[in-house]
């Protein structure tokens, strides 16, 4: 068959002519082109037709120097940084009417370089229309934004008198450490609950968090119902009065005090309330604290979630906490029962024969106890636990429960693993907190950090505890400084790491959501 003759249609010993597609000439230059309605080709018909008439080149945005902020009209001042999504979001918000207007659809935006210091914004987009008899045409369009420098509302008040606050929330927990706050402060970075605050003050036993306005205090207030058990007292002073315009204005206290039960704290539950729990206890160890506590029996894996308005009631304190915690080395385990799920968390009995570290070697005192680390301890593991051998304690429920019941010697809390180096491949975001030089006592400042690095171990070690917390990669990280662990040591996953932070300001409407991720999404190179 020579080339470019027909071929036969199969099985029909027909000859099927080849299709071969059609041109015309452009009305316009003569040149070959594919038909279309306009019968125009594509440089000719660009030449005649502007989809981007009417749509503007030039706008405005204003900006807040102070908290990095931009002006989202009328009121709302949202948070971004350069070229970040959320700015593309301000911007293309700027010029979505007159796209509806004149019905041209926006298929593509991308930011183009401009110097940091010209105070100018510039964006490439890529529209798209239908012109002339159902043709489509799409065309570049550059867009320059001036920046204008003015202070937010909340900046403006600081900037004029610091003192100048509508409310504030004094955060309060009654306890030796500040583990709850370093948890509840990432807790506020991830939310971005805190970014409203005209400041945030250290005080003894707590944080202050300062507002321009009520509703934003109470909006933290209810955050922390959420998350904490808490306790909520609210009051308010008279300022100012204007008789003629009947206007009060009023200083807001909200005072918030969490519950002074934390996680790993050992409790001796009163007989009342081991009743009204079930028979729970007496000894019971706090194993998750959200708005809830969640009290174990670690002799009997029984669970109780204890809201905070049933634990008023009993209004029991801690009778040892994680500061007294005892190393013990296991030197024998038997498994009494199968691993159980309660919670999400793993547990299983078992009998352990342990020893205190500081008496290894120096004498014979070894201790028999049932414990719920079963699936994780082993022969020559270290563990964390409670010594109520050896222990003072001031507890009246605990006097009482040694005199009714045949109380463990030890209570093992958890599995104590090799000490890792200060250096790690990830990091945490902070408040920025003022503190009171002043007021500081003597080996404060060794205290805190000494509590911010058990934090951090403890963020290491427990994937639970990290569940709701953003970690973030260190670029400063350098493998070759840190020393080797052991392999069962537990680390963060690479995949739980990201790369930076981005505080969220006012949240919109759920319709400007979809829309800013579907230009997000269309946004080309």
């Amino acid at each position: 068959m020579m080339p470019g003759s027909a071929a036969p249609a199969g099985g029909a010993g027909m000859f099927v002519p080849a299709a071969t597609a059609g041109t015309v000439l452009c009305c316009m230059c003569g040149v070959a082109m594919q038909p279309n309605p306009a019968n125009m080709c594509a440089r000719c018909l660009r030449a005649r037709v502007d989809i981007t008439e009417g749509v503007p080149r030039h706008a405005a945005v204003v900006y807040c120097p102070d908290c990095s902020s931009y002006l989202q009209p009328p009121r709302s001042w949202l948070r971004a940084t350069p070229e970040s999504p959320e700015l593309m979001q301000i911007l293309l918000r700027r010029i979505n009417r007159p796209l509806a207007r004149l019905r041209v659809s926006l298929s593509g935006a991308e930011f183009v370089f401009s110097e940091p210091h010209s105070k100018r914004l510039r964006l490439k987009l890529r529209l798209r229309r239908e012109v002339l008899h159902g043709i489509v045409l799409e065309q570049t369009h550059p867009v320059e934004f001036v920046v204008h420098d003015r202070l937010c509302d909340s900046c403006s008040r600081a900037q004029a008198n610091p003192d100048q606050w509508v409310a504030v929330v004094q955060l309060r927990q009654h306890v030796p450490h500040r583990r709850t706050f370093l948890y509840l402060e990432q807790l506020l970075l991830k939310h971005g609950q805190a970014s409203l605050a005209i400041r945030v003050a250290a005080a003894p036993g707590g944080l202050d968090f300062f507002f321009g306005s009520r509703s934003h205090a109470a909006r933290l207030v209810d955050f922390l119902a959420t998350v904490a058990p808490v306790q909520t007292q609210t009051a308010k002073q008279l300022v100012s009065h204007d008789t003629k315009s009947s206007v009060y204005n009023y200083k807001y206290t909200f005072s918030v005090e969490i519950c002074p039960i934390c996680r790993e704290d050992l409790i001796a539950l009163s007989p009342q309330a081991s009743r009204d729990m079930g028979g729970l206890g007496p000894l019971v160890l706090c194993v998750k604290v959200t708005n809830a506590i969640a009290l174990l029996d670690p002799l009997t894996l029984r669970v109780h979630h204890l809201e905070e308005k049933k634990y008023r009631v009993y209004n029991f304190k801690a009778a040892l906490t994680s500061k007294q915690l005892v190393e013990y080395i296991v030197l024998d385990i038997e498994q009494e029962s199968p691993e159980i799920s309660i919670d999400g968390s793993r547990y299983q009995l078992a009998y352990a024969q342990v020893a205190r570290m500081s008496d290894f070697g120096k004498n014979d005192n070894i201790f028999t106890v049932r414990t719920h680390l079963g699936h994780l301890l082993n022969p020559g593991d270290h563990a964390l636990g409670y010594d109520l051998y050896g222990a003072n304690l001031n507890d009246d429920d605990m006097d009482t429960a040694m005199t009714r019941y045949s109380l463990p010697e030890v209570v093992l809390v958890k599995k104590s693993y090799e000490k890792r180096p200060r250096t790690r491949r990830w990091k945490l975001k902070r408040l920025p907190i003022e503190e009171d030089a002043g007021n500081k006592a003597k080996g404060e400042e060794e205290k805190r950090l000494d509590e911010y690095e058990a934090f951090l171990k403890d963020l290491d070690q427990d994937a639970d505890l990290r569940f709701n917390i953003n970690l973030y990669k260190d670029e400063d990280y350098r493998s070759e400084m840190a020393s080797t662990v052991g392999d069962d040591v537990p680390t963060v996953p690479l995949e739980e790491l990201i790369e930076d932070l981005t505080l969220g300001g006012d949240e919109e409407d759920e319709e400007d959501e979809a829309a800013a991720g579907n230009t997000q999404s269309g946004m080309v190179e």
